[in-house]
């Protein structure tokens, strides 16, 4: 592919498009034996499929498979939270009640990274002890809900987010000395940078207050204010859309990462298996959290414009309990066995590999899975696959293989990437 400029190169990298492309090719440089680091054993990717399948059926058994988002989070321990959020906005609109959902889904995802092993929550009232994602996404539901996140409860708001410390996301979490949280600084300064966004950027954020779902406004304008750059047709928006919104509204919040001609790229590697010969050598994209979001963004706004069209279009989702399912699974196997016991960085070929072999390997499991229970992409997309599904394999495998249950190769976290 030639491109006839950097615009097209940059919006080529932010699109789900070139997250499978260019993964395709790093796996194929795998699967040709030209890995220093993985061989790959399609015999096992079966058994994977089979104990997918099983744990979509003991999970779901009518196969009503809900969307793997952030929502899904705020009901461990058995306990209904979006029915109390829902409780605490029923004096708001509708829209007032969607933008707020929205608000708390970006927040929770964004500080969403790996929390570590030994990191626990204990929820307030209820006395629950939660600990990795959904230990997170309990502590995100009551800062937000408590006001830590805004100028008032269930809001949050620029000034808010440019006044996080280090501190601030300590006592949000729970952290101390006995209970340490993985990135607990890179967390504060995401969020510090999405304040600045949103004031930079209000054209995106259009909020006299600043707040975060002002977004709301810019993607489905109320009748007779106008229309936001953003295609909406009959008040619909499809995913991919929303997802190229949100790499445009949150690429610049990303720390230290690669950028093509003054855009920053977010979750974009670099990997010699791609060779290109033009501005994007090298590069590959995955943009996990900017999908996870995406994921989670669907549920509040189909309150406002039904079904969310293509979702099945966005991939699968390049972090440590997926890549965790096809280590654990036998389909990826590591050369050098001493690698398990090193730490590895995110920019690393190696993490870089897992992660790109992991979006390929998750396609064709879909693609299995839905053979063998007779669904179109359509009607069940990797976003049902990933939580029915391959996510939770991940985390059951991990379970019986290590006594902390933590992923089979260690990421050095600063807690914005998983």
């Amino acid at each position: 592919m030639k491109f006839v400029s950097s615009k097209a190169a940059v919006e080529y990298l932010l699109s789900t498009n070139a997250i499978r492309e260019r993964s395709r090719r790093v796996l194929e440089f795998v699967e040709n034996g030209d890995s220093p680091f993985f061989t790959l054993h399609r015999d096992q990717l079966s058994k994977v499929v089979s104990l997918v399948v099983e744990e979509i059926k003991h999970n779901y058994p009518k196969l009503d498979v809900p969307y793997h988002s952030r929502w899904r989070h705020f009901s461990v321990g058995g306990i209904d939270r979006e029915a109390v959020l829902d409780r605490l906005l029923n004096t708001t609109s509708r829209r007032q009640a969607v933008m707020a959902k929205l608000e708390l889904a970006i927040v929770s995802v964004l500080l969403d990274a790996g929390a570590g092993s030994t990191w626990r929550y204990r929820e307030p009232e209820m006395g629950g002890e939660y600990s990795r994602s959904e230990g997170l996404a309990v502590a995100s539901f009551h800062a937000f809900t408590c006001g830590k996140l805004g100028g008032a409860p269930l809001r949050v708001d620029a000034h808010t987010l440019a006044q996080i410390d280090n501190t601030s996301i300590e006592e949000m979490f729970q952290v101390s000395e006995g209970n340490p949280l993985l990135g607990a600084s890179g967390r504060a300064e995401l969020l510090r940078n999405l304040g600045r966004q949103i004031e930079q950027r209000r054209d995106l954020f259009p909020s006299e207050e600043g707040r975060l779902g002002g977004f709301l406004q810019y993607l489905l304008p109320e009748e007779g204010q106008g229309v936001g750059r953003q295609e909406v047709t009959n008040n619909r928006i499809s995913a991919q859309r929303l997802l190229s919104f949100v790499l445009e509204a949150l690429g610049p919040i990303w720390p230290g990462r690669l950028s093509l001609a003054g855009v920053p790229l977010g979750d974009v590697w670099q990997h010699p298996a791609i060779v290109t010969h033009d501005e994007t050598n090298g590069f590959v994209p995955f943009h996990k959290l900017s999908q996870w979001l995406t994921y989670s963004l669907c549920e509040p706004l189909r309150a406002l414009c039904g079904e969310i069209e293509g979702v099945e279009e966005l991939t699968g989702l390049a972090e440590y309990r997926n890549g965790g399912l096809f280590v654990d699974g036998g389909v990826l196997r590591l050369k050098d066995e001493a690698n398990y016991g090193k730490s590895h960085t995110p920019s690393s070929q190696l993490v870089v590999e897992w992660r790109a072999c992991t979006i390929c390997l998750l396609d064709e499991v879909a693609e299995r899975v839905r053979a063998i229970l007779g669904f179109s992409p359509q009607v069940f997309p990797l976003a049902k696959v990933l939580q029915g599904g391959t996510w939770s394999v991940g985390r059951l495998l991990a379970k019986q293989l290590r006594n902390d249950g933590g992923p089979p190769l260690h990421i050095e976290s600063d807690g914005t990437v998983f």
